[in-house]
């Protein structure tokens, strides 16, 4: 049995209500959310059927792997220092690497 993946009305309002939904980046942004929702949802549904069909295997680990951590800023900007050191981006991409190694200072404590 197949189940569509429509938010609840409340939670549409509530996309509604972020955005006038004036501008492409707004109606953009309500996409964007719809989208996650519905991959969460999905992503839940999986983990119900591992649980029960399969308690072995884990439905963390399934959890864990689709939908991993964000690296922390101190690894961002690692990584952004290591694209500004080996000249790996364009000028525009360079600005963005600036921009995360110096949120990444800005993050740390005044000594």
């Amino acid at each position: 049995m197949t189940h569509p993946i429509t938010p609840p009305p409340d939670l549409v309002e509530q996309w509604e209500g972020e955005t006038a939904h004036t501008t492409k980046d707004e109606m953009w942004h309500v996409a964007v959310q719809a989208a996650r929702w519905g991959a969460n949802q999905e992503l839940e549904a999986c983990c119900e059927w591992l649980q029960h069909d399969y308690p072995n295997i884990g439905a963390n680990a399934l959890r864990t792997a689709r939908r991993p951590k964000p690296p922390s800023l101190k690894d961002q900007a690692l990584t952004a220092l290591h694209a500004v050191a080996t000249g790996a981006n364009d000028i525009c991409e360079q600005y963005q690497d600036l921009h995360t190694i110096r949120q990444a200072l800005e993050a740390l404590p005044n000594d």
